[in-house]
């Protein structure tokens, strides 16, 4: 399989879930000394994971909670940050940016601030309250925060056998996912690894992964155009530019908003015969009970994307790192 090293992926799942006793201890912390509000920061990619935290925690909490662009409050600000806010972040290199002023307002204004900085000597790593230093598995991360905040208000009382579940089991079974999907991300790269543009559709915590596959993956490292939408939205707006050849991806999770995007893929055969689904369903997690699976497809849809980009790159022999403009001048 191309560019798969099993012992590693193992290796990275496993390590991510072993912060779990560090953001325990931070959570815990914070809900003994009480908050008020709880804000996800991001930008790009980060931010796309953010919308993913947001979709997982309103579907079971009443906690005041809201997603944040980081460009966008640097414009017009948020009121609701302050004192008792607390403000999760992401960030890979430590210095985005919009990320490091992001921060520095909200401190400003009285939050504090949760931060996984992939780079702990980078300058916003400092700059945070609470710093956890692990690269990649940012979706993972952010979810083992919101499940903790969940687990302190009563509302994911399942909480130490879902975790349970996930530390026996997970990192094996998105391997075996991966495994599974090879063939599959073989044929659909070489069906479209030339797209004019493809339109990817998904809902619930597949949004944020949807748009950030298009976004971050197809856009900014592979150099394909995209368009990214909620299936909530599909049909009040891109239904009627969707003809035969019209290229459609749309990703089907297991969490409360599933239905949104079934009625995408029940809509599309009528007027295209170009469109594709990945369904987490279609993939076994044999140790995680069915009931939990929901709050992990995005996990799984991420294994089979990974396939899909592998062979694309091979494909376009363009590898991913390589880009044209992004931290190439100043802008």
């Amino acid at each position: 399989m191309l560019k798969f090293d099993e012992e590693k992926q193992l290796a990275s799942v496993q390590g991510a879930l072993a912060l779990r006793p560090r953001i325990e201890a931070v959570v815990d912390g914070i809900c003994k000394d009480g908050f008020r509000n709880l804000c996800w920061l991001g930008i790009g990619g980060t931010y796309a994971s953010c919308l993913q935290a947001q979709a997982h925690m309103k579907e079971r909490s009443d906690l005041d909670l809201f997603v944040e662009n980081a460009a966008e409050y640097l414009t017009t600000g948020n009121r609701r940050v302050g004192e008792g806010t607390i403000v999760v972040i992401s960030s890979v290199t430590g210095s985005t940016e919009e990320m490091v002023k992001g921060v520095e307002k909200a401190k400003a204004a009285g939050a504090k601030v949760l931060g996984f900085i992939d780079v702990e000597t980078a300058a916003l790593a400092s700059m945070v309250d609470w710093e956890i230093a692990y690269p990649a598995n940012e979706q993972l991360k952010f979810f083992m925060v919101a499940d903790r905040f969940m687990y302190h208000r009563g509302e994911f009382p399942e909480y130490d056998d879902y975790y349970a579940q996930l530390d026996a089991h997970l990192a094996r079974d998105l391997v075996e996912v991966e495994k599974a999907a090879d063939a599959f991300g073989l044929a659909f790269a070489q069906k479209h690894h030339d797209d004019k543009l493809h339109y990817f559709v998904g809902a619930g915590n597949q949004y944020g992964s949807t748009y950030s596959y298009a976004m971050c993956y197809w856009e900014e490292q592979h150099w394909i155009r995209t368009k990214s939408i909620h299936s909530a939205e599909f049909f009040h707006g891109m239904l009627e530019i969707v003809d035969r050849d019209t290229p459609v991806t749309v990703f089907v999770g297991e969490d409360a908003q599933r239905p949104l995007s079934e009625r995408v893929v029940k809509f599309l055969p009528r007027v295209c015969a170009n469109f594709t689904v990945i369904d987490s369903k279609d993939y076994d997690l044999p140790g995680i009970d069915e009931k939990y699976r929901g709050n992990l497809s995005h996990l799984v849809t991420h294994a089979v994307t990974q396939r899909i980009d592998a062979h694309i790159e091979a494909i376009n022999c363009h590898p991913m790192e390589i880009r044209r403009y992004y931290r190439q001048f100043k802008y």
